[in-house]
């Protein structure tokens, strides 16, 4: 039996008539009363029988009638959400995001939500690399990074640029509003990130370029303990803007590093190459570049 034959029956039982059943249908009587005997002979049972000028059924075309009704209506179903998931409708929406990712987020999803309503979200967080994996690996479709890292595999759609900071705690001397590597270079230090990623990377290579040697004291990729620390006047650290904007009730003091130094945070979003997209993620690309 096929779907079709399971939508004959259930015209034949509702309308208990052969010639009512093939008018509701738009087909001549006799290929629907031969469908019928096609399905009663490869179920070998008889599903109606003539009770008058009306078809009954039989316990075993019962039995069939509920199960025909429920797969129907299961394939409409399975019609309407394959359309709305090709739609961007309905579907998941899988993504990846870095620990000091884009600062309007929140704002973005919320949006998208109240225009795709009916997405679901699987939202990790992890350090950019570790990010770029997940992509790989498919467990992510999406991931929000930031850069340099080696994106070979990836399509990268670059989002912002920004500065970065020195923050101290309250209690430490104050500077001008902008500072300059040189100035802090003796200031005991303690990154955020990891050691050879995304942000220690990029504060190290700034150092670098003007030949100079930071005094690091540690690094820590918990960014919640980071700025507890700083607060504590444990040491002071440098950021990215997004981090001061997410922790913004911190008593701290925030100096931006001057633009001659060129040490700015590149973010993007990334896929895999080759990939095609689900319409979810094609919205969200769409929506961020625009929000």
């Amino acid at each position: 039996m096929d779907i079709k034959q399971l939508r004959y029956f259930i015209a034949i039982v509702e309308e208990r008539k052969i010639s009512a059943a093939a008018k509701r249908l738009h087909m001549s009587q006799p290929p629907l009363s031969q469908q019928l005997k096609a399905m009663e002979k490869e179920l070998g049972s008889k599903l109606v029988e003539r009770s008058g000028k009306y078809l009954e059924l039989t316990e075993a075309g019962n039995a069939l009638y509920k199960n025909a009704l429920q797969i129907t209506q299961l394939m409409e179903e399975t019609k309407t959400e394959v359309m709305e998931v090709g739609k961007g409708l309905n579907g998941r929406l899988t993504i990846g995001v870095n620990t000091f990712s884009v600062n309007r987020l929140p704002y973005i999803l919320e949006q998208f939500q109240k225009q795709f309503p009916n997405i679901t979200y699987k939202i990790q967080q992890n350090e950019s690399s570790h990010l770029c994996q997940l992509v790989r690996d498919r467990m992510v479709e999406l991931a929000i990074i930031r850069m340099p890292l080696n994106l070979d595999d990836f399509s990268v759609l670059h989002l912002c640029n920004e500065p970065f900071y020195f923050v101290t705690s309250k209690e430490h001397p104050s500077f001008d509003e902008e500072i300059s590597l040189t100035d802090i270079q003796h200031h005991p230090l303690l990154f955020p990130s990891t050691e050879g990623l995304g942000v220690h990377y990029l504060i190290l290579e700034a150092f670098s370029r003007f030949k100079l040697k930071p005094n690091i004291v540690g690094e820590c990729s918990d960014i919640s303990l980071l700025m507890d620390l700083v607060t504590a006047d444990f040491a002071a650290s440098i950021v990215p803007e997004t981090l001061l904007e997410r922790f913004r009730g911190y008593p701290v003091n925030a100096y931006r590093i001057s633009s001659t130094t060129k040490l700015t945070g590149s973010v993007g979003i990334i896929w895999l190459k080759d990939h095609n997209l689900s319409k979810a993620a094609q919205n969200f690309i769409e929506m961020i570049q625009t929000v």
